[in-house]
């Protein structure tokens, strides 16, 4: 968790500093037309990897011949992918009404077979626990990658400069992994193999596809229903809003399915683990949510000048919707880690199928504000049915669960009530105002914990010991 977090707010700080370069020297048009073609690039990476990925992961011994034929399965699926979308990149253009979408697409593309290189070396560090290696290749290809992006930008290259953004993030990588993990396919494709991780990942990529599907399809109807410029604006939110929540849930999902797997057949112990988890993502999580939905003005003026300030309601929606998806990400993989993939899949089915219906629903009633209403609702519902099948597959009961985050959450919002008070009081600046919120909010939080030391607090409290002392560890190892 140590280095997959060092390896998530680094990349954050990077992407705080690409934001604010990039935000002056690009358009909202620019990064529209990278949102409008995101539901194509990644529902394309999902057939790939196919949940083959989860499936070796949650597989205890897999073998050479395990590992081959999913690597000639993922090069496989990057061709005909890639050539579907070759194929149907000028009917997507048209779609959308903007000719350079075409163009875009069939570049951008080549990023699958970049990305299907690799799958397989990526998931045994993960299965080896090896998440420093994955973390330090990340934060130098994002250091590199910006680099590349902001000297295209410069250079009038436009949506282009994103373009090669993507490409280097992807081929840094797989160059990297390929040449340090020693593993190399063997020319075997075994079907009995292939079937017997089908059997599981099949699940695993059903769940993944319908989940992308009930993410992506909103920048799929902005894009057709309004102007790349929303477009941008709507991306631009979610983007910065993700830097938060996705970072932090990614981390989770990462770190909790391989240790869940370790611990699947120990009902006692994957109990404990989800606890401890829970209480110590919603301590941190939530109040950062709230901070950023309070500074959101503030935030955009100062990072991304005042072009981009139509983002700020999208993006304190979004905030909302984000604490959900924060919260989710500690439970999740457990029902994937004990074997319950078809379990999972049903669930993901009938809550994101709920999910599209009040976002397509919200959209076309109430535009923009229903869409986010949407988006918000469905969050949460996903979260609720998460608990309940914890509940009932690992015996962590749901009134518990939401019993042991219910502290955090009552204090973090009546902090957030007396915070927004005081500004709306005292009518300031929009910077000096958004300082004081977060001042107010953070004294007030933090007050809470040092004189009433919460259960979560604690748990909090006692990873940084724990952190410290790796520290030491590793340090007397390389003297």
């Amino acid at each position: 968790m140590v280095w997959t977090a060092f390896q998530k707010y680094s990349k954050i700080g990077i992407q705080f500093v690409s934001g604010i370069i990039l935000a002056r020297m690009l358009t909202p048009y620019d990064y529209g037309c990278i949102g409008m073609l995101s539901i194509f690039m990644v529902l394309a990476e999902a057939f790939i990897e196919g949940g083959f990925g989860s499936a070796l992961i949650q597989k205890k011994r897999p073998t050479q011949v395990d590992y081959s034929t999913i690597f000639w399965w993922n090069i496989g699926m990057a061709f005909v992918m890639y050539l579907v979308l070759f194929v149907s990149a000028p009917a997507i253009s048209r779609f959308y009404k903007i000719p350079l979408l075409s163009k875009v697409l069939r570049v951008q593309g080549l990023v699958l077979f970049i990305y299907s290189l690799n799958v397989i070396q990526r998931n045994q560090l993960k299965k080896q626990l090896n998440f420093k290696l994955l973390s330090i290749v990340s934060i130098v290809t994002s250091l590199i990658a910006l680099g590349v992006t902001v000297f295209m930008a410069h250079k009038g290259f436009g949506v282009w400069a994103l373009v090669a953004q993507n490409i280097v993030l992807a081929f840094i990588p797989s160059l990297v992994f390929w040449f340090y993990v020693r593993w190399r396919p063997i020319w075997t494709f075994s079907w009995s193999s292939f079937k017997e991780l089908f059997s599981f990942g099949l699940y695993m990529f059903l769940t993944h596809l319908v989940n992308t599907l009930a993410t992506e399809i909103q920048g799929l109807l902005i894009g057709k229903l309004y102007s790349p410029a929303t477009m941008g604006y709507y991306s631009k939110a979610r983007g910065t809003e993700r830097l938060a929540s996705h970072s932090i849930s990614s981390i989770m999902t990462q770190v909790t399915y391989p240790l869940y797997a370790e611990v699947q057949d120990d009902r006692a112990a994957l109990r404990n683990m989800i606890k401890r988890l829970s209480m110590t993502v919603s301590y941190f999580t939530v109040p950062i949510l709230f901070i950023l939905l309070l500074a959101a003005k503030p935030i955009f003026l100062l990072l991304y000048s005042d072009r981009w300030l139509a983002s700020v309601p999208y993006f304190q929606a979004l905030c909302v919707a984000g604490l959900a998806a924060c919260l989710q990400s500690v439970n999740l993989q457990s029902i994937s880690a004990i074997g319950k993939s078809k379990t999972m899949l049903v669930w993901t089915l009938i809550k994101r199928g709920v999910s599209i219906v009040l976002i397509v629903g919200g959209l076309f009633l109430f535009g923009m504000k229903g869409l986010l209403t949407g988006v918000i609702i469905s969050s949460w519902l996903a979260f609720l049915v998460n608990i309940s099948l914890v509940s009932k597959h690992i015996g962590y009961k749901w009134n518990k669960q939401l019993l042991d985050i219910m502290p955090v959450f009552v204090v973090a919002t009546l902090s957030a009530v007396v915070s927004y008070g005081v500004g709306y009081v005292l009518k300031l600046n929009v910077y000096v105002d958004g300082v004081v919120k977060v001042a107010v909010y953070t004294l007030l939080y933090l007050g809470w914990s040092f004189v009433f030391k919460p259960e979560a607090y604690q748990y909090f409290k006692t990873i940084i010991p724990l952190i410290l002392l790796k520290f030491k560890r590793n340090k007397k190892k390389s003297s």
